[in-house]
């Protein structure tokens, strides 16, 4: 069997921002594009570009360029957008509602089939198509839906006890949206962790750098 080449997380953070824009493109009617001018409209280097899309293949030809629709169909395969993974979502608070909704009307790569909460005043609500169910019923849903993917929108006091049930169920892929370190605990996992707070203080720093030197 042929080894699969390694491909950098660099480049696989930027193939989303490469698929946002050849959609739009796609959808504008775009039909061809340089990695010249894929390059300027983006903030790379047209070498850049070119080595990213040569980690899968290249999809360009000289003197032509990228097909706009064919390369966007590319990288939507490439990260699997083209598929309905089975997923479910944990704490139904106004965090988890707003993910639940974008996830429902705007989301590719997953199906979202399933959302818990343990407040009685939550379980029973409407969040796009689901009904919040009871958390309670995780492991019995889990069993007979088979879900890949569990989004952990729960307060970090309950984080741990959830993922340990959800990792003893089989769950291994998380979208974590707490502060704790599921990879840490489970190294086989896939974790991809969304700090909110350390994404604020982040901009805070540019912000005040900026400030420092105008």
């Amino acid at each position: 069997m042929q080894k699969k080449p390694y491909i950098s997380m660099p480049v696989i953070r930027r193939l989303p921002r490469y698929y946002r824009f050849l959609r739009h493109l796609d959808k504008r009617g775009v039909t061809r594009i340089s990695s010249k001018e894929l390059s300027e409209k983006m903030g790379f280097t047209a070498s850049q570009v070119r080595q990213d899309f040569n980690c899968f293949g290249g999809y360009g030809q000289q003197g032509y360029g990228y097909g706009v629709h064919q390369l966007c169909e590319e990288i939507g395969s490439i990260l699997g957008v083209d598929r309905a993974h089975k997923c479910i979502l944990i704490g139904a608070g106004n965090l988890g509602k707003a993910i639940a909704t974008h996830i429902s009307y705007n989301f590719a790569g997953f199906d979202l089939i399933g959302i818990f909460d343990n407040s009685e005043q939550v379980v029973g609500q409407q969040i796009a198509d689901l009904r919040v169910l009871p958390a309670a019923g995780i492991r019995r849903f889990c069993s007979e839906n088979a879900p890949l993917m569990a989004i952990l929108c729960v307060p970090d006091s309950a984080v741990k006890s959830v993922v340990e049930l959800l990792y003893n169920i089989g769950i291994k892929s998380y979208w974590n949206f707490s502060h704790y370190d599921i990879a840490l605990r489970y190294p086989d996992t896939i974790v991809e962790n969304v700090h909110l707070n350390d994404s604020m203080m982040t901009l805070c720093y540019r912000v005040t750098e900026n400030e420092k030197s105008s």
